[in-house]
Formats: C-alpha cells, structure tokens, sequence
C-alpha cells in the first residue's frame, strides 16, 4: 500500500482495495495501522479526495521479502548481468539490496541465490554461446541517447558493405538470445541495428523524433513479422521427432507443422538463404529429409557424393598414389 501510494500519488480507499484484491474495510483497517506505526499517510476528504503520503516520505528495504530479494539477485546473476551494458551498476544495487535487508534474511539469502543459475556459459552438451563483443563506449552512448530522448550518431558496418555513419531517432534497445539490438527510426523509416556493428556512436543535442510513449514488445512484434515476410528460401522437410529441438534452432521461422504417418514430422520452414539451408540440414544427418525445393536437395546429394569419394580410398591407398604420381613425374 505504501509503495503503491508512493507511486501513483492521492488514491481513494476503492482504488486501493482493487489494486490490492481486498475489501475497503481491509483498506481502512491497515491505513490506521500505518499511522500507528509511524507512516505519515493522511486523507483528503471530499468528492476529489482519498489517502496520500507526506512529501518527501520514503520506505525503506525492510519490508522486501526474503522471495522478493532472491527474485532480484537472481536476475541480477550470470549473463543477466551484462544486459545493455549495466553489469556494474547492476552489481552495485544487488550489494545495496542485500545491505538493507534484515539480519534474518540476509543470512540466507546469498546461499539461495547461488543455487539458482541464469544462463551459463554452455550447455549439458557443453557448447558455449557466442557473447556479442559490445564496447562499453559504444553501449554507453546507445544507452544515454535512448534514455534522454536524444538523436543518436553511428558508425555502422553491416554485413559485405563498407562501414558508413547513420543518424537515427532511437526508440529503445532489445536484447535476444546475446544480441543485443537498436529500434530506431530514420527519416520516419523504421530500422534496426545490432549494437555489435556500431564501430562508434555519439548522442547528439538535438531531441529525437519519437512518442513520448512506447511499448517496445508490440514494435518488436510487428519489426519481426516484418522481418519473416521477406525474401528468404522456404523449404519442406521431414524429420526425426527426436531431433525437433535441434531444427527449431537453426531455421529462421516455422510457417507449419504437422504429424506424419510414420512417427516423422513434416515442416514447412525458412532459412536465410541456400546456404544456410545446406548447413542446417547438413547438421541433421540421416534424421531429416529436404522435400523440397529441387536445388536443395540436389546440393545435399552433391556435397555427400564429394565426400564420399573422398573417403572411398583408404589414407595408405592415396598416399600410394600420391607417391607413384610424383615418381613418375620425376621419370
């Protein structure tokens, strides 16, 4: 209750027994508690009238609970930690979290926290996720222009392409799978950079062209909907239903799927491009099938005849080879 009217200001005792799922009666019951316990919570009577706190109040870290604390230290563990460059301050707040909590919690708490792990490094199969290389400076200056509304000056070297300096109105910073990305806009066209190809970035004193509003979930939805509509190569395939997760990481969008008779499952997918195709099913082994298209299948079926002609002979039979071939070159 104190938070809440911390927060939103003058609320009536209706509005606190809504946003708290209890009666009013309960509502006026724990507002006298307050006052005898020392919170300064006083009524304005009348028609536009309800409780406030006295300016200036503040509640202290006592009231957080022990699940509450873990809650925060554990987000604030791992790889959380590195989100948009914080990783410092985060830490610093977690030690301030932790210094205001009582005696009782304290003493458990960082025990608990350890026994829960966000994100390692690797997997069971112990393959270890590329961490984006973010300069600080960099993420800094992204940070700072997102944050005070301000236009914002990159140098940016996109894939195959010669670095270039952009001018943006920047929107909000999204973080997804170790990529971390920059929702702008430039001359009122929607774009989006990942921060690992920004070389420099510099905020600038001119504001940015932007709502003073923002849900960043719906633009990321509609930015990647977009996204999945391009051009790319689409593909049919079957495969081994044991062998699901590993698909599911490597394709670029899932447009079907269904059951087949014989325990496989038929997909309807799409890749970046050919190449990625060949590689992602190539990863597969014999526990997918590509149905189509034609020039895919074609190039598995190439590339695994090259390989098998390249391991037709055995190593002594080739060295052989080699050996007779330089001989008679020298005869």
């Amino acid at each position: 209750m104190v938070l809440l009217l911390r927060q939103r200001g003058r609320m009536t005792a209706h509005q606190l027994a809504q946003e708290l799922e209890i009666s009013v009666r309960t509502v006026l019951r724990d507002i006298d508690a307050l006052s005898t316990a020392g919170v300064p919570v006083y009524a304005d009577r009348g028609r536009h009238g309800g409780y406030s706190l006295l300016p200036g109040f503040r509640a202290e870290l006592t009231g957080l609970s022990h699940q509450e604390a873990l809650a925060l230290l554990t987000a604030g563990s791992g790889r959380a930690e590195k989100a948009f460059g914080l990783s410092s301050e985060l830490a610093s707040a977690m030690r301030k979290v932790v210094d205001a909590l009582p005696e009782s919690n304290r003493a458990t708490l960082n025990d608990a926290a350890a026994r829960f792990l966000f994100e390692p490094e690797s997997d069971l199969l112990s393959r270890s996720t590329a961490r984006e290389n973010l300069p600080e400076k960099v993420m800094a200056g992204v940070r700072q222009a997102v944050l005070s509304g301000h236009r914002l000056r990159f140098k940016y070297e996109a894939p195959d392409k010669a670095a270039r300096w952009h001018t943006v109105d920047p929107i909000g910073l999204v973080t997804v799978r170790e990529r971390t990305y920059l929702l702008a806009t430039k001359s009122g066209a929607d774009r989006t950079y990942r921060l690992s190809r920004m070389l420099e970035a510099e905020e600038l004193p001119e504001p940015a062209d932007r709502p003073d509003q923002v849900d960043l979930d719906r633009i990321w939805n509609e930015r990647c909907t977009r996204f999945l509509s391009e051009g790319h190569i689409s593909v049919t395939l079957r495969i081994d239903p044991n062998r699901r997760g590993d698909l599911l990481t490597n394709v670029r969008a899932v447009l079907a799927e269904m059951p087949e008779p014989d325990g496989w499952i038929r997909f309807e997918v799409t890749f970046e491009d050919l190449r990625h195709a060949q590689w992602a099913l190539w990863q597969m082994d014999t526990a997918a099938e590509a149905l189509s298209p034609e020039e895919l299948r074609s190039s598995l079926r190439e590339r695994a005849e090259r390989l098998l002609r390249h391991y037709s002979d055995s190593p002594t039979t080739k060295q052989q080879d080699e050996c007779a071939m330089q001989l008679n070159g020298r005869q």
